[in-house]
């Protein structure tokens, strides 16, 4: 078994996704991806220090492909539609990529900085489209931890086949973001009120 020629960081990620979406991030061993890679598992140290830099790794790549999904989503939407569209995006990549969401959860170092880095940059998209309501930084930063507390919530329990009744799931998104919006646009009114009243 040769070195596999233009073997690179890349290149292993995207096989470490493609073994963790279709059969388990825990089946994701430096010798099973060796194994896919047709290499020997020594020849994944010039690109990785062992299993938990390879974790971290992925979950930085699933945190900067998941960063490319809700910039592709919501470029040129703003408000509530980019909120949809945000909303069905990550859904979506989830749907895909269960083994990669389960990587980037697991993350072994939350203070590692380029996994916090990329991290926020993801946290960062949902924030400048809720800017668009004119909530303020702090009620700001409340609804994002909203927004992303109910898609991570619906991913998960999708993902783990929580949902066992034979309703549309896609409907069911759709309707928890709506009421999610009602509940933006009514805080954006009560504040407007509140502001016409003291003036």
């Amino acid at each position: 078994m040769g070195v596999r020629p233009g073997l690179d960081l890349d290149t292993i990620l995207k096989a470490s996704t493609e073994m963790a979406n279709a059969q388990g991030l825990d089946e994701v061993t430096l010798a099973s991806l060796a194994k896919k890679l047709n290499i020997r598992p020594p020849s994944l140290y010039n690109h990785v220090n062992g299993l938990p830099a390879l974790r971290k790794k992925l979950a930085v790549y699933g945190y900067e492909q998941l960063y490319k999904a809700l910039i592709h989503a919501t470029v040129g939407r703003s408000k509530d539609n980019a909120v949809r569209a945000l909303g069905e995006a990550y859904i979506v990549f989830v749907r895909n990529h269960p083994g990669l969401y389960e990587a980037m959860l697991r993350s072994p170092n939350s203070e590692d900085l380029e996994l916090k880095n990329v991290q926020n940059e993801t946290v960062n998209i949902v924030i400048q489209v809720l800017n668009e309501y004119g909530l303020g930084e702090e009620q700001t930063l409340h609804a994002t931890r909203g927004l992303r507390s109910i898609l991570h919530g619906f991913a998960s329990l999708e993902q783990k086949k929580g949902f066992g009744l034979p309703h549309d799931l896609d409907v069911s998104l759709l309707m928890l973001i709506d009421i999610f919006l009602r509940g933006i646009n009514a805080m954006k009114q009560e504040s407007k009120n509140s502001d016409d009243i003291r003036d």
